[in-house]
């Protein structure tokens, strides 16, 4: 008689020790994939999980898979269902072959978020769709406006056709407010975090001052998200922030002299469309006269800030600027990787304000992956306020440091790559936080969303700070997916492979010039993130040496960790440290293979040069040849031809010679006029018409 599967699995659990059924111990900051029953498993004082490089992983993928079927039998050993149990609608358990596709996992899903988040996404889409509609009959009025003044042929001889009017006020005011919201109606993020429990919620920049002031009793750190770029908006609620409380413990190295606060620059990927649009926006809007009135009267609804308000317009008035609708949204804008400044700016004035219409051509997107995304730069900001209040935990003798978080930042773009990198483009911006799967943001409050603070190795302000600094800093990356998508290093190295082989195509007239323009753009593109990568790898080394000095503190006033099997803030500084420098070392490698096939493409096309020389003097002897004999018959042709006419002597006609100097004559004015004019089109415009010439160039 065949065992019953209860006996098996006994055998198969007495036979397995505890480290084989629990398996490898996960993170707390692991993927939203892993399913509540594999979370609640591993939810052990470890607190971190082994992190295997790329050429590891493949090999360890079967015996995590025997795992993970072991862990399931032993917990069906443990707890077998019982005849009358069902299974909730909110613990509805689905197969997970979203995001690892090697791994066997269960996912615990939430159907009534699920249903709220479709039904925002549907609401969201048709609001953009709107407003896309509003985007295209602007973005046809300007074009027909630019168009105009293109034409070879003088505006005042083209057919009068119908031009595409300009959308209504109102229209525009949505359009203006669609992308860049006033600043009473900006979203923010607040995240508050104790001891088994954690709790989101989504407030606008109008509520924000209430909510760094005052707290439950239960949460130990609130996290307060802004999306707000360098400008007077960042600068104001940073410095409010900071006034309304006392300092937490001092990043001294990490930070700079007397401002001992973190920042970095975070790389992301933005929808190539949506960026062009928001661009697009701010330029057409921002030189509509008649526009700017009734946008700067909405600047401030929904602000219900005591201080901010008035903050602002002193703050704007001391650095010798206006206060209006685009100089506080403008800053909203993602920096490209040619454009702003890197980390360690002073000041709101240092903010980038948009220059050109068209967004950078990178040679990124050359890859069939990065299409249609653009990688955009944004600094990250870190402030927080200990408020001098901390409590000495019951259980063991350990310090908590709690207080407030505030980060700034208008990065809303995908920080994770995989393979639904396109769908996540698609999404809203302001929908980006509650993707875990594309925001390095949203995943860290996903990450301690279930259990809060219990399996941070320290309840400190600072160690939950580090976490997320370290987190937001090594993105972009394809690792918390599974690799199952290229990596920006792996696409660089395609590309450069592809600018490699086009160096040997046959000559054509203009593609050398745009194949160094490609090889420029990439060495550009490459400079830029290798200088992103080593203010990182400074930034991770000076914070390695402030965590040390905050442990050595701790051991000094004997405060025990209140996980002490969990993951340190050494250990996750060390973490990311290596994960940049591999990245640096990466981008370093790929800048010299750049350049010396450039150097190769270079020494090729000179040999060129010269075989081309060497043809084209013999082809420059045989017209010479040509020119000589031209030259002596040309005026023999001339007058005989000339003489030889006898326009008397033509049956029926009149003529004489004066006729034909007046046909031939005046046809051959009119010709070199019109080409004259053709030639010498762009400086009489600016000649006659000069104040229309700079209406067009700031458009």
């Amino acid at each position: 008689m065949d065992r019953t599967n209860e006996e098996q699995t006994r055998e198969l659990t007495t036979t397995l020790s505890p480290s084989d059924i629990d398996g490898r111990r996960s993170s707390s900051a692991s993927s939203s994939s892993q399913s509540t029953e594999s979370r609640r498993g591993s939810q052990s004082s470890n607190g971190r999980r082994t992190r295997p490089s790329v050429s590891s992983i493949s090999s360890q993928l079967p015996t995590i898979r025997e795992q993970r079927e072991r862990r399931a039998l032993s917990v069906e050993f443990n707890n077998p269902p019982t005849a009358g149990s069902r299974m909730s609608s909110d613990e509805t358990v689905v197969s997970s072959k979203k995001v690892l596709t090697d791994f066997r996992k269960v996912a615990s899903r939430d159907p009534e978020a699920e249903k709220r988040r479709r039904e925002k996404v549907e609401r969201y889409t048709a609001t953009n769709q709107d407003q896309r509609d509003v985007y295209d009959r602007l973005k046809s009025w300007a074009d027909s406006h630019v168009e105009s003044t293109k034409s070879i042929v003088p505006s005042w001889l083209l057919p009068r056709g119908k031009k595409t009017p300009l959308p209504r006020t109102e229209e525009l005011l949505a359009l203006a407010r669609h992308h860049y919201p006033p600043r009473g109606e900006v979203r923010v993020h607040v995240c508050d975090f104790g001891q088994g429990h954690a709790e989101h919620t989504e407030i606008t920049l109008g509520q924000i001052e209430e909510y760094w002031q005052v707290k439950p009793d239960w949460v130990d750190i609130r996290w307060i998200h802004a999306p707000l770029g360098l400008g007077l908006t960042h600068s104001s609620v940073e410095d409010i922030f900071l006034h309304d409380g006392e300092p937490g413990r001092e990043f001294e190295k990490a930070g700079r002299s007397g401002w001992p606060y973190l920042e970095t620059e975070v790389l992301n990927f933005r929808s190539k469309d949506n960026f062009q649009e928001m661009r697009d926006v701010y330029i057409f809007l921002k030189n509509l006269e008649e526009f700017q009135e009734p946008l700067n009267d909405c600047t401030w609804d929904g602000d219900q800030n005591a201080n901010l308000h008035s903050d602002i317009d002193w703050r704007a008035q001391h650095l010798g600027m206006d206060a209006t609708y685009w100089n506080l949204v403008d800053s909203d804008m993602p920096w490209q990787l040619t454009e702003g400044i890197a980390m360690g700016s002073h000041g709101p004035v240092e903010g980038l304000k948009p220059i050109g219409r068209q967004i950078d051509k990178q040679v990124l997107s050359s890859h069939p992956f990065f299409e249609k995304s653009q990688l955009v730069r944004n600094p990250f900001r870190c402030f927080h306020r200990s408020d001098g209040v901390y409590t000495r935990s019951p259980v063991v003798s350990s310090l908590m440091w709690i207080g407030y978080l505030l980060t700034l930042s208008p990065m809303a773009g995908v920080n994770y790559l995989d393979k639904n990198m396109a769908q996540h483009l698609d999404e809203p911006i302001d929908l980006i936080f509650d993707n875990e799967n594309a925001s390095a943001v949203g995943h860290v409050f996903q990450a301690f969303a279930e259990q809060g603070t219990t399996s941070w190795h320290r309840r400190t302000l600072e160690w939950f700070l580090v976490y997320l600094i370290t987190e937001v800093g090594v993105t972009p990356h394809n690792l918390r997916q599974g690799f199952n998508a290229p990596s920006i290093e792996s696409a660089y190295q395609l590309v450069i492979q592809d600018l490699k082989r086009r160096r040997y195509d046959p000559w054509k007239r203009n593609e050398t010039v745009k194949l160094v323009r490609e090889y420029l753009s990439c060495e550009d593109e490459l400079t830029t993130i290798k200088l992103i990568l080593h203010k990182k790898v400074e930034l991770f080394q000076a914070l390695l040496q402030d965590t040390k000095k905050f442990e050595a503190e701790d051991i000094r006033t004997r405060s025990e960790p209140n996980n002490p099997s969990g993951e340190s803030s050494q250990d996750r500084v060390l973490w990311a440290l290596g994960m940049v420098k591999a990245q640096q070392e990466c981008f370093e490698r790929l800048m010299i293979d750049l350049r010396q096939s450039m150097n190769a493409l270079f020494q090729l096309r000179s040999i060129e040069q010269n075989e081309l020389a060497i043809v084209s003097d013999s082809q420059n002897r045989a017209i010479f040849v040509f020119t000589g004999v031209t030259i002596v018959f040309l005026p023999l042709s001339f007058f005989t031809s000339y003489y030889g006419m006898n326009l008397a002597g033509i049956v029926g006609t009149t003529k004489t010679e004066t006729f034909f100097w007046r046909v031939c004559g005046t046809a051959a004015f009119l010709i070199v006029l019109v080409v004259a004019l053709g030639a010498f089109r762009h400086r009489l415009r600016r000649l006659f018409n000069p104040r229309r010439v700079h209406e067009i160039s700031m458009v």
